[in-house]
């Protein structure tokens, strides 16, 4: 009798356990903000093509300010937690991709450079909303959902840093253009992960050599702001190779950027840049 009760006991702490933990691939997590109506909730399941036994959590506007509340206004943020995710665990190697829907603010881009950052390794991301929101607090969902079904724990400083770099990057998107920030993060993590840098200085170096490799034009506020963000992230040691690893599609699409009619404009611009410095040089012997 002592051993039926033994692996009862046994059951009941290993059987909620499974329930998140080690996650099958291929297996779906649903987060749905709490003040979504049960109509909307529907709505968004079936959009997901989430399956009718799927794990659901449930993600808070008081959540959205703890990990939103000291990089930007609260009045952004709101007072309802609307914004949705599915993250879909897939084959070891495969890299994040991520898709999204009535997001206006933050782009795809920056979903993933900001996941990568966080530790979210090899996953299908899905991020909606039944109205267009800035997408800021999407974030908090994904990172919920990917700790239980990876069994995972993220670092709170971590997690917040994540944060500050997605908030970070949508602002300067506003003042250089989404595209161009989102390719500079992603090519500040490149030159990152094959020589990361020692101190603030080599930061400065890699941000710079960043934006001047793709023939972006940073004010000196906005140098410093990614000094600051990169600093930051430097201090938590994160595996910048293993972030390398995941930016798949961010890489694709940094490489499309400079194939594009606006990237190559960038390029020569850069190029006439060079071309007038070394006809003034030119004209001075002359």
């Amino acid at each position: 009798m002592n051993k039926w009760v033994i692996l009862t006991i046994l059951l009941c702490l290993l059987l909620p356990y499974k329930a998140f933990a080690d996650a099958a691939v291929g297996e779906m997590i649903v987060t749905l903000g709490e003040n979504l109506s049960k109509e909307q909730k529907n709505m968004i399941l079936s959009e997901m093509k989430a399956p009718n036994d799927v794990e659901v959590l449930t993600v808070t506007n008081a959540e959205e300010h703890e990990y939103l509340g000291d990089y930007i206004a609260s009045r952004l943020i709101g007072t309802k937690a609307i914004s949705s995710s599915a993250i879909t665990l897939e084959e070891k190697g495969t890299g994040l991709k991520l898709e999204s829907k009535n997001i206006n603010w933050v782009t795809d881009e920056m979903y993933i450079n900001a996941l990568a950052t966080a530790g979210v390794k090899d996953a299908t991301v899905y991020v909606t909303a039944p109205i267009p929101v800035s997408g800021t607090a999407a974030l908090t969902g994904v990172i919920k959902a990917y700790e239980l079904s990876s069994d995972k724990k993220i670092p709170e400083d971590v997690k917040q840093a994540a944060n500050e770099e997605m908030v970070k990057t949508a602002k300067l998107g506003d003042e250089i253009g989404t595209e161009e920030a989102s390719a500079l993060v992603t090519k500040i993590k490149e030159k990152m992960a094959e020589n990361p840098p020692a101190n603030t200085e080599e930061v400065r170096d890699v941000v710079e050599s960043s934006a001047k490799d793709l023939g972006i034009s940073l004010n000196d506020a906005q140098v410093q702001s990614l000094i600051d963000l990169f600093n930051k992230l430097k201090e938590l040691n994160i595996d910048w190779n293993a972030v390398g690893d995941q930016l798949t599609a961010a890489k694709d699409k940094l490489s499309n950027f400079l194939e594009s009619e606006e990237g190559q404009s960038f390029l020569d611009k850069l190029k006439e840049v060079f071309s007038s410095l070394i006809d003034a040089i030119k004209s001075l012997f002359n």
